[in-house]
């Protein structure tokens, strides 16, 4: 079950006699004193309403993000269950629905209807509403639903939004379309936890209702003031595509849930600046503060082709002014979008608060390039004298360099824990199917994991990213190999994994490579690598090995995330890593694409390491520890639930040792949705 069922206490009062109608959870038992009036948990655990209605008092609840119960508005349910004649009208109710699902039943064991049995079991997911009075019904498509990833209950979602930490609870924001499964009428969604891992979906925070935004409230930041309140600064779209920067503050800062947000009556507070396009200026960064107490923004925006981050300056965070220096740019870069600007540390995986600074401190750069899709970054230095940011490496610069993520992932927003002192990013993960297909299914796209990030002191340009702890308490029952020796095109089986919720350790060793050794003295051929030219199917000395995910035990489906080294034109060997979803499903109408890139392996590490997460659609690859990362959206036909298996492979024509293979299976998250 992807999503747990909302949970409804109904209790009917009269002279203070309390009885109870449960649907699921453990029951709440109170006496209710005093009709008329909100009872409240001294814990704020348990949040419950009275209503009096003609001499009767209702009592409501329903599950928090930890497990306990909340509220949910009086107007979603109806007084009809609640009245004195309701006992009978239940019962009625109950015996025609018990009626119809034998019949259903019956005519399904019989296979009048195969095609829906299959659906059924496959893709749909049986739910009970309680909404005015009437128990609906509802199929819900779940076959490629993520069980652990983020995402709302329905409708269309990307980039993530303002993620924060506040009064106990950590908050995403996202782009939205409240209307329907594909891109428009943009608003935040929002939803808050307690863990990064189990979540309650909450009322849009802001909606395209204002002359600048009638167009879509589009990306933006949070940042957290010195009195630790919280500020949005987001785009807004007006009708006429200009595109310009607002602000939004809580209606109540003591609502650990800030569930109402009030914009600014004099927004926009940034309009385009001379010789930037009124399309081509957007998603606010969050602010940091400098030693004279100021603070800084960037803003994402091109001048002809040319990329850049804007620098923005104010005494307040609400009035702004540009600076002349730009903080950097790229020529021929196209639309700098997303940008996200923070400190990380020298050494060590504890994070920096985004205004600190100092001689020993790096910065990152992130851009989100409009033109291939994809989150470029470089590791830098920040040089406040001059606002000007230059990469460590001229080689790894924004567009020439690093990816956060080299598949599926993009405009992604970090910001600082300060509960766990660690930089967090989030990424949207966009579908690989068709909007026809995401129409029917009701819904599109969902959140990567939220991941940590940290300098790789090893190589001191690059950043290391890995899967936030606490998904590791999501792991369940687990199976485990060790030295497995892959012969030259072997297949191996791994008993136990089966599943389409899975989380997967391998450490392969490095194959002994003769420094004098050459392809051409093997017979092979010295050409550029391409994993898009035969994914897993090629064959090489040392390569493609890796594993099978998703796989069916025919074969016929098949998503293979692999390493593949090989020699470039001068005679270097190179190390690669593939995520190829060319094999991953027998239905059409999919974009197969096959992602890779090169992975830096250094001469002291002698081991290949590998942790993929497997979510039903979405496949996220953890390469050497989180040096590289690529994530893909696969939509199987046949390895599905427990047709879908995990095998280890070696296509080269050199045997591979496998130290050791882990494979845990995942438990489904909560994400409470609101009623």
């Amino acid at each position: 079950m992807f999503f747990n069922e909302i949970f409804v206490y109904q209790f009917a009062s009269r002279n203070s006699h309390v009885g109870k109608k449960k649907i699921g959870y453990s029951s709440v038992s109170r006496e209710l004193t005093e009709c008329g009036s909100c009872l409240d948990d001294s814990s704020n655990d348990v949040q419950c309403s009275a209503q009096r209605e003609d001499k009767s008092c209702t009592f409501v609840c329903v599950p928090m993000v930890d497990g306990t119960p909340g509220p949910i508005p009086q107007e979603h349910y109806g007084s009809p269950w609640e009245s004195s004649g309701s006992r009978s009208k239940r019962v009625i109710t109950i015996l025609v629905l018990a009626f119809i699902f034998m019949a259903a039943g019956f005519l399904i064991r019989i296979d009048i209807f195969p095609k829906f049995h299959q659906r059924l079991q496959r893709e749909e997911h049986l739910t009970f509403d309680i909404v005015g009075n009437n128990a609906i019904l509802r199929s819900q498509p779940l076959l490629y639903r993520s069980s652990f990833h983020f995402q709302p209950p329905k409708n269309w979602m990307n980039d993530p939004n303002g993620p924060m930490y506040y009064k106990g609870f950590y908050h995403i924001f996202y782009q939205y379309n409240p209307g329907g499964a594909v891109w428009g009428n943009l608003t935040w969604g929002h939803a808050v936890s307690r863990d990064l891992v189990h979540w309650r979906d909450l009322e849009p925070a802001l909606k395209p209702d204002q002359w600048y935004d009638n167009g879509g409230v589009w990306s933006g930041s949070v940042t957290i003031c010195p009195d630790g309140s919280p500020i949005i600064l987001y785009t807004g779209v007006a009708d006429d595509l200009e595109q310009s920067q607002n602000i939004a503050v809580p209606e109540d800062l003591s609502d650990p849930f800030l569930r109402r947000w009030v914009k600014n009556p004099e927004n926009p507070v940034l309009r385009h600046p001379v010789g930037i396009d009124k399309e081509d200026f957007r998603d606010p960064t969050t602010a940091w503060q400098v030693d004279d107490g100021s603070w800084r923004i960037l803003i994402g925006a091109k001048m002809e082709r040319d990329g850049m981050a804007l620098l923005y300056k104010s005494r307040d965070l609400r009035h702004w002014e540009l600076d002349e220096n730009v903080l950097h740019t790229v020529p021929d870069s196209g639309m700098w979008e997303c940008l996200d600007f923070f400190p990380i540390a020298p050494f060590g995986r504890e994070a920096f608060d985004t205004s600190i600074n100092g001689p020993n401190v790096k910065h990152v750069l992130k851009v989100s390039f409009f033109d291939d899709k994809h989150d470029h970054y470089a590791v830098g230095t920040y040089n406040l004298s001059t606002e000007s940011f230059s990469p460590i490496n001229p080689a790894l610069d924004i567009q020439h360099g690093l990816h956060y993520d080299y598949g599926k992932f993009y405009a992604s927003k970090s910001f600082y824990d300060p509960v766990k002192k660690r930089r967090i990013v989030w990424g949207w993960s966009n579908e690989s199917d068709s909007e026809a297909q995401d129409i029917a299914k009701g819904w599109a796209s969902l959140q990567a994991i939220p991941r940590s990030l940290w300098l790789d002191t090893a190589l001191g340009d690059n950043l290391i990213q890995a899967p936030v702890e606490e998904v590791d308490g999501l792991r369940g029952s687990k199976v485990s190999q060790t030295y497995v020796n892959m012969e030259a095109g072997s297949v191996v089986k791994i008993d136990g994994s089966s599943g389409g919720q899975l989380d997967i350790e391998v450490t392969f060793e490095y194959p002994y490579i003769s420094k004098t050794l050459t392809i051409e003295d093997n017979g092979h051929q010295n050409e550029p690598f391409d994993c898009g030219n035969g994914g897993s199917a090629q064959r090489g000395l040392y390569g493609p090995f890796g594993l099978l995910v998703l796989t069916d035990d025919a074969f016929q489906e098949q998503t293979a995330v692999f390493f593949y080294i090989s020699q470039d034109t001068d005679h270097h060997w190179v190390t690669h890593f593939c995520s190829d979803q060319s094999r991953s499903s027998l239905l059409p109408d999919l974009d197969t694409t096959v992602f890779w890139s090169d992975v830096r392996v250094l001469p002291t590490e002698n081991f290949l390491s590998l942790r993929v997460l497997v979510d039903h659609s979405i496949v996220e690859s953890f390469v050497q520890g989180g040096r590289m990362a690529i994530t893909s959206r696969v939509y199987p036909k046949e390895a599905v639930d427990d047709q879908a298996h995990v095998f280890l492979f070696n296509n080269g024509t050199t045997p591979i040792k496998v130290r050791s293979i882990n494979v845990w299976q995942m438990q489904s998250i909560n994400v409470i949705p609101l009623v």
